[in-house]
């Protein structure tokens, strides 16, 4: 007798934020076969529902070469919104595959009556924007920093979620181990025991991260706000 066929609509998310993990949960529990494909950026990410696979494909044609090899149906980039490359990636790979491709895209923030945003467009900028003397608290993860690294007359707190396998390139800075908070007060204290001045961020969107935000406008702070690419 012949082996049963896997009929299930077959889908791979490109994940890493919070709204993948509640798309994989919604696929699975309409009976989808769903994997989530994870950068690698942190040692131990939290279990997802489907299966997992961590690390890159090798470009545009590494991804198709995946999508075709494991039957994928569709494609759902739910990476982060400043991940362009695996984004471009995405596009260029269902393309040539044939198969359909969902972008869900994760609303900006908006500036709020309080809030004193510098608003910039690149992380260059940012570090520009800084006023000697500054204690920055740099909001961005630990593949951004090196522009800020110049900055010698500030000082920096950087929260990482895993410990850095090199020293930081600062010449003055605070590391903290951990994730951000949804609350604003628990951010509002993090900000008053490391006596920040200035919070650094990209607009990244999404409830996850906005305590900072929040936090920041509580206490009048300023926001060097970097934007997404249009």
């Amino acid at each position: 007798m012949a082996a049963p066929v896997d009929r299930r609509e077959k889908v791979l998310i490109l994940g890493g934020t919070a709204e993948a993990a509640a798309i994989a949960r919604r696929l699975v529990d309409a009976g989808a076969d769903v994997v989530t494909s994870l950068a690698g950026r942190t040692s131990n990410p939290a279990p997802l529902p489907g299966r997992t696979r961590i690390g890159g494909f090798g470009g545009a044609e590494g991804l198709a070469r995946y999508i075709a090899e494991n039957g994928i149906t569709k494609v759902i980039d739910a990476t982060h919104p400043f991940a362009n490359r695996i984004s471009q990636n995405a596009r260029l790979a269902c393309a040539a595959a044939g198969i359909p491709l969902e972008q869900p895209e994760r609303p900006t923030w908006k500036k709020q009556p309080g809030d004193n945003w510098i608003e910039v467009q690149s992380l260059e900028e940012a570090a520009a924007a800084l006023p000697a003397g500054a204690r920055a608290f740099l909001a961005l993860g630990r593949q951004h920093l090196a522009a800020f690294e110049g900055r010698s007359d500030c000082h920096f707190v950087v929260r990482m979620v895993d410990p850095p396998e090199t020293p930081l390139g600062f010449a003055d800075c605070d590391l903290l181990l951990g994730k951000a908070s949804a609350d604003p007060e628990e951010e509002a204290n993090l900000f008053r025991l490391h006596r920040v001045t200035h919070l650094v961020c990209r607009n990244s969107g999404g409830e996850a991260g906005y305590g900072k935000i929040t936090a920041a406008r509580k206490m009048g702070l300023p926001v060097v706000m970097v934007g997404r690419a249009a």
